[in-house]
């Protein structure tokens, strides 16, 4: 396995870790049908749950790595629904690529909206996002609200929207799946979504780590 020296353990020790656990994760899974980029992004998913479920609950658009790792080597935008995926991501690995990421769902002005028409924060944060220029060519990361996602589909349908990449994977019972179902369909707009109840933010910034792992790699 090629090392990477900014998106990876900051440690030799740690790198060791980390790369027998991948070993661990390849001799375990099984059969898959993943391209090998692709199969780089799952199975860092799977090393972040322990969950080999994800061989196969993890969906591509056929555009998906190619469109994430260009987003990233211009130093898009990334829009999260919550802070924790900000707060996930190593900023060490996103100021190498010179990647900001948002949130907005604690805004007191989003707050304020969402009550005024009885919504979600997480639709209004993502109004918010739309209307400061973040969404067209950034990538959008949703792991824990369905609405932010299904607001963003409707922007990209009725508004023009045009994000480089959509990582969707709500979490959840109530319009989790059906919000990746709805992003599934989008044929002009990759996505990379976890099918089914299944999701959170932990395997968001699984798969964005991974993508600037590849980006790194890519690189050289």
């Amino acid at each position: 396995m090629q090392q990477n020296t900014i998106t990876e353990q900051m440690t030799q020790a740690g790198q060791k870790i980390e790369h027998d656990s991948f070993a661990i994760v390849d001799q375990e899974v099984g059969k898959h049908d993943y391209t090998d980029a692709q199969w780089n992004i799952v199975r860092r998913m799977i090393h972040a749950t322990a969950d080999f479920e994800f061989n196969g609950l993890v969906q591509f658009h056929p555009n998906a790595v190619s469109a994430g790792l260009q987003a990233i080597s211009q130093g898009a935008n990334i829009v999260a629904d919550v802070e924790m995926i900000c707060v996930g991501l190593s900023k060490p690995r996103l100021g190498h690529f010179g990647v900001k990421t948002h949130h907005f769902i604690s805004d007191t002005d989003v707050i304020t909206a969402a009550k005024a028409v009885n919504s979600t924060r997480a639709v209004q944060a993502m109004r918010k996002a739309q209307q400061l220029s973040l969404l067209d060519s950034g990538i959008v990361a949703v792991g824990n609200a369905p609405t932010a996602l299904l607001e963003v589909v409707r922007m990209i349908q009725e508004e023009g929207v045009r994000p480089a990449l959509i990582v969707g994977m709500p979490v959840g019972f109530v319009s989790a799946a059906e919000s990746k179902e709805e992003v599934a369909l989008l044929h002009e707009i990759p996505w990379i979504i976890t099918q089914g109840r299944k999701g959170g933010s932990t395997l968001v910034v699984a798969a964005i780590h991974a993508l600037l792992a590849l980006a790194e790699q890519a690189q050289k």
